[in-house]
C-alpha cells in the first residue's frame, strides 16, 4: 500500500499567495442552509459561477474579490423544492437570473491563524446590501498539471428578507415553514492566472 502524503509546510504558506486568481468551480461549492418547519435543515448549493480573486499578503486590505452565481444552477436535491425557488416567489430567476458579490474590504486579519472577514456588497433581485464572510485560508499547493491553488472556507449569516425574499407559509402549530435567517457555506478553490 503505498502512503500518499502532502507537503504540509508548502501547502500551509501564507507569504507566497500573492496574485490574482480564478475561482474554481468544478472544485469549489456554493451553499446556503435554510430551517424548514422550524424542524430540520435544508441545505442547497449552486453548481454555476465565476469570478476572480486577487490576493495581496503584503497589504491585505488590498485584496479583493469578484463573483457571479448563475441563479438557476440552484440544487436542493428536490426538483419541486428546486422548482419553487427559481420561481418569483424566491429567485425570480426570469427577471433576476444572475447574483453578485464584490469585496469592499478585508478586516481582522490574522495571518499566524490564516483568518480574515472579507467585507462586500452582495446583490439579489437588484438589491444590494453589505455581507460580512469569515474565511479561513485552508491551504496552497501545485497541482499535478502545475497549476497554483489556494483553497478558503467560509461562512455568513443573512437575513432574507434583506432582500425581498419574503415568501412564507404559516404552520398550524405555529411558526412559518422557511426561516429568515439563512446561513451561507463557502468552500472555494482559487487557481493563480
Amino acid at each position: 500500500m503505498t502512503d500518499t502524503t502532502y507537503d504540509t509546510a508548502a501547502s500551509q504558506a501564507v507569504s507566497d499567495l500573492s496574485g490574482t486568481y480564478t475561482v474554481d468551480a468544478s472544485h469549489s461549492r456554493l451553499g446556503f442552509t435554510a430551517r424548514h418547519a422550524m424542524v430540520t435543515n435544508v441545505k442547497g448549493s449552486f453548481g454555476s459561477f465565476e469570478g476572480t480573486v486577487v490576493i495581496d499578503t503584503a497589504d491585505p486590505a488590498a485584496s479583493s474579490a469578484n463573483v457571479t452565481i448563475d441563479v438557476a444552477s440552484v440544487t436542493t436535491g428536490s426538483p419541486d423544492r428546486d422548482g419553487h425557488l427559481r420561481s418569483g416567489d424566491f429567485f425570480d430567476v426570469e427577471n433576476f437570473p444572475t447574483w453578485s458579490f464584490v469585496s469592499t474590504g478585508v478586516e481582522d486579519v490574522d495571518t499566524a491563524r490564516g483568518t480574515f472577514t472579507l467585507v462586500g456588497d452582495l446583490t439579489i433581485r437588484d438589491i444590494t446590501k453589505p455581507v460580512r464572510i469569515d474565511l479561513s485560508f485552508e491551504g496552497a499547493a501545485t497541482d499535478p498539471f502545475g497549476n497554483r491553488r489556494a483553497g478558503f472556507e467560509g461562512k455568513a449569516v443573512v437575513n432574507r428578507k434583506d432582500w425581498n425574499l419574503t415568501w412564507n407559509a404559516a404552520l398550524e402549530t405555529g411558526g412559518v415553514l422557511v426561516s429568515d435567517k439563512i446561513k451561507l457555506d463557502i468552500d472555494v478553490s482559487l487557481v493563480r492566472s
